[in-house]
């Protein structure tokens, strides 16, 4: 009788201990998993030029690294979110950023705070690209503010340069007539250009947190204007889908046609598009999140998710793609419980296999949504 009493509070003891096992391997599960892809992610694509300087190569080959904006934002932010988390150090935000100060735009010989869009090795020399692009001008001033708060001591510098890049912003990025931004420091007022806009452009947490900073009204215009607009184009298609670039004016937006911008799929929900769930995800606003749900109410009816479609819903390709399925997951985790579930489980393939290391576009989106859609 005592040894089975004996037995039983064995038995006991190790229930808890499985179970606070399980608990434990289900909590750190997804830490490990952020951990892992920002490692491998940052050996993969950081490259230091100097000393003091390093960026974001998006060419998939070391030896003929390109760096982007876009992919030098994308950077800034996630080193800053890695930094929160204890697995970046601010020399490594600082080396990004060094980068960026020293490949700034000139307009009309003015050096202003957005970066020049492409930097590359050409014959030996390594050329920089005139003009800017917005998103990522939105990136690198979002990352700004991750960098005050997770290295405080040094917040004031950040915050002030914050300020000088979203004034810039407005300055050079900004169309008042349509209530938008535009797509570069290039599509001025004399330009067909203008009255472009691209969809993934549209950050409205971004704009508050601009907003937040500076106090400018224009920033609450930004975000109504552009969150209209992305109303507009979600309401005239059934799936809900937008397409990569609109044309817009101050209550009007339509998608452009193919190549009126960069290629076959301008109207499609393609390259720049698929981004529109990851920058809506932490917006609460019922404009974003009308656009959201119809959207993901498309996709959780879909077998799978494809890389990229018409807005009428027929497939681009017949193959997934990470970069097209990692914001998805990103809304999903920020928006459970909202009728589309399903689409955090079958968006987790992209973290079933290491991180690619062939592939910046969808390794970084993967990363982004490691970090940030992992709650």
């Amino acid at each position: 009788m005592k040894h089975s009493r004996y037995l039983w509070i064995l038995l006991g003891i190790i229930t808890l201990i499985y179970t606070a096992t399980l608990v434990t391997i289900r909590l750190e599960n997804p830490k490990s998993i952020q951990k892992t892809t920002y490692t491998r992610w940052q050996e993969a694509y950081v490259i230091n030029q100097t000393k003091e300087r390093a960026f974001v190569n998006t060419s998939n080959n070391r030896r003929k690294p390109v760096a982007l904006s876009e992919g030098q934002g994308y950077g800034l932010c996630i080193t800053a979110w890695a930094g929160e988390k204890g697995w970046a150090q601010e020399k490594d935000y600082r080396h990004l950023l060094n980068y960026y100060l020293a490949h700034r735009d000139t307009v009309k010989s003015h050096r202003n705070h957005l970066m020049a869009w492409r930097q590359a090795s050409k014959k030996g020399k390594w050329t920089s690209q005139a003009n800017s692009a917005t998103d990522g001008d939105l990136f690198i001033a979002a990352s700004l503010r991750s960098a005050a708060k997770v290295w405080p001591q040094h917040a004031s510098y950040y915050r002030q340069l914050e300020q000088k890049v979203c004034a810039d912003i407005l300055h050079y990025e900004y169309n008042p007539q349509t209530r938008s931004l535009t797509v570069g420091d290039w599509a001025t007022a004399d330009s067909k250009y203008y009255r472009l806009m691209r969809t993934s452009d549209v950050a409205p947490s971004f704009f508050d947190q601009f907003y937040q900073l500076s106090h400018d009204r224009r920033w609450r215009t930004v975000k109504n204007g552009m969150l209209d607009h992305l109303l507009t184009l979600s309401k005239q298609h059934k799936t809900g889908l937008v397409p990569d670039f609109a044309w817009v004016g101050r209550h009007s937006a339509k998608p452009v046609r193919p190549n009126a911008v960069a290629g076959k799929n301008d109207g499609n929900y393609s390259a720049n598009a698929c981004r529109v769930p990851m920058m809506l995800a932490d917006c609460k606003d019922p404009r974003a999140q009308k656009v959201l749900t119809k959207m993901m109410k498309f996709f959780a009816h879909r077998q799978y998710v494809t890389a990229g479609y018409r807005l009428n819903s027929k497939q681009l390709n017949h193959y997934q793609s990470d970069s097209f399925s990692a914001p998805i997951f990103y809304a999903v985790s920020a928006n459970r419980g909202r009728g589309y579930d399903n689409l955090f489980e079958s968006q987790k393939h992209i973290f079933a296999k290491p991180l690619t290391k062939h592939n910046y576009y969808d390794a970084t989106l993967t990363t982004i949504a490691a970090l940030k859609g992992m709650r």
